[in-house]
């Protein structure tokens, strides 16, 4: 969303202005503000945004309906084995992203069948404790607070990196050419993004995607950031009764390449990723 001027006669005229993609199609729209920008113009922008988000937010609530009156349906014993078919295909894509050499497969036998791999321990370490976190914030639902998020970094890494393992980072990070904000700057950056979790009135899936951008934007722990950002998007989503969006492997790229772009850019990917994984539950 950006604004702009248009000029008749001498006079000045404001105007936002968002484009966005619809199928094959550019629309977009705009919205006079003024002779002059209004001193909220933040407030402005964020009710334009609602009005064109109405339609979006309308099929995103059509999911939500949908996925639980699919998960009423099933019987205890299949939520349980849904749930865990779920923890096989988030921990195998998530970290395979990050490096991890172990297999789908070879999840699902640390997972089902407590098996190791002859793969190495830390990746077999990490898998394990991985789905067992996520498997557990399935069931239980928190209050999001930094108290949480170093509980399961903690829990997660803290056989495999023991020197940083549930703690945020004292020391500067670079992800390729990216440099990460000053490690002086997370305390703060975090308490903006916990609070924002906690408060926003945002719809759930945009919501989870502004906490995924912001988080990883920070980069608060010295290893482990893309994983724990992809936790508690989860997370946001699925104690909102939302499905969740699990981040493929083999679509890392297109992921990887809306970070750069802007938070508004990202936010554009997510939801449109999110619309495309869950389109069967539109209609």
């Amino acid at each position: 969303m950006r604004i702009i001027t248009r000029k008749k006669g001498r006079n000045k005229y404001y105007y936002l202005q968002h484009s966005f993609r619809k199928g094959k199609r550019v629309i977009t729209k705009e919205k006079y503000v003024g002779l002059k920008i209004p001193k909220n113009i933040d407030e402005i922008k964020g009710e334009f945004s609602k009005e064109l988000k109405f339609d979006l937010y309308k099929r995103l609530e059509g999911i939500k309906k949908h996925f639980q009156d699919e998960w009423k349906r099933l019987p205890k014993s299949a939520r349980e084995k849904e749930k865990e078919e779920i923890a096989i295909a988030f921990t195998y894509n998530s970290n395979a992203i990050e490096g991890s050499t172990i297999t789908s497969h070879e999840v699902r036998e640390i997972i089902q069948d407590k098996i190791a791999p002859n793969k190495p321990l830390r990746d077999i370490k990490e898998t394990e404790m991985y789905s067992k976190v996520f498997l557990e914030i399935l069931n239980k639902k928190e209050k999001i607070t930094n108290k949480l998020l170093l509980k399961w970094h903690k829990e997660i890494f803290g056989e495999t990196k023991s020197d940083i393992a549930g703690k945020y980072r004292d020391y500067l990070v670079r992800v390729s050419p990216y440099v990460a904000p000053s490690w002086k700057e997370i305390k703060s950056t975090m308490n903006q993004i916990i609070e924002f979790v906690n408060k926003s009135k945002l719809n759930p899936v945009e919501l989870s995607a502004r906490v995924h951008f912001q988080f990883e934007s920070i980069h608060p722990f010295g290893d482990g950031n893309g994983r724990i950002g992809r936790l508690l998007m989860n997370y946001i989503l699925w104690h909102a009764g939302y499905p969740m969006l699990i981040i493929e492997y083999k679509k890392r790229a297109s992921y990887y390449g809306a970070f750069p772009k802007g938070q508004e850019a990202f936010v554009d990917y997510f939801l449109r990723r999110y619309l495309t994984v869950h389109k069967k539950r539109l209609g």
